[in-house]
């Protein structure tokens, strides 16, 4: 294969990687992976930004890292291995948050140092970074990653939306709905309302699926 050939099919892996993530792929709507945070700390777009950034982070770190020493690593120690890789990203994460973001680690709690076990970071590395070259492996950090942060958006926005009437990032307000933001359905933004809002997302996507397929 031609030098090109082989750059043009390498660019096409790359980025059918990415895009893999988004939608095939879902690691919440598709594969239902990662549901722990997804409901427990998208009562807000700031937490969900927050997290989405976290698992990005740690996510790309831990797939690199593993993607290189993947030859070198102990068949029989590989998960403590992929394990301490991960605690290592996720402690410098949280050290990071602690010291800059101070009201946003207070508010993701105990769920930011839970991403060292979350089952997307440690299925990625152990189902394709210990399989796959770097650039696949950061490819496939990246879909994933952004695939996570789209569900948690999309679930934190009707749960925001629904539960205060109103939609804020960062201590501003982008727009409101005068009728829930007098009596807004405070319901959405507690446990149960996460249930619904993400099983009836779930529904949805499965629906897209069976259209697709036929």
């Amino acid at each position: 294969m031609m030098p090109e050939e082989t750059k043009n099919t390498n660019s096409r892996r790359f980025a059918k990687e990415i895009l893999k993530g988004l939608v095939i792929a879902n690691p919440v709507f598709v594969l239902v992976l990662g549901l722990c945070p997804t409901l427990a700390v998208t009562v807000s777009i700031d937490n969900a930004l927050g997290m989405s950034a976290g698992v990005i982070f740690v996510l790309l770190g831990s797939n690199l890292i593993i993607s290189m020493i993947r030859k070198i690593t102990p068949q029989l120690a590989r998960i403590p291995v992929y394990i301490v890789v991960i605690a290592t990203f996720v402690t410098i994460l949280s050290l990071v948050f602690e010291a800059y973001l101070p009201p946003l680690h207070e508010s993701l709690g105990i769920y930011l140092p839970l991403i060292v076990v979350n089952c997307i970071i440690l299925g990625r590395a152990e189902a394709f970074a210990s399989k796959n070259t770097i650039l696949l492996s950061i490819a496939d950090a990246i879909g994933i990653g952004v695939g996570f942060a789209l569900s948690m958006i999309i679930v934190s926005f009707f749960r925001e939306i629904l539960g205060t009437g109103k939609l804020t990032v960062f201590g501003k307000t982008l727009f409101s709905i005068p009728v829930l933001s007098s009596d807004p359905l405070a319901f959405f933004i507690m446990p149960p309302g996460a249930f619904l809002v993400l099983g009836l997302l779930l529904a949805l996507f499965r629906w897209l699926g069976v259209l697709n397929n036929e």
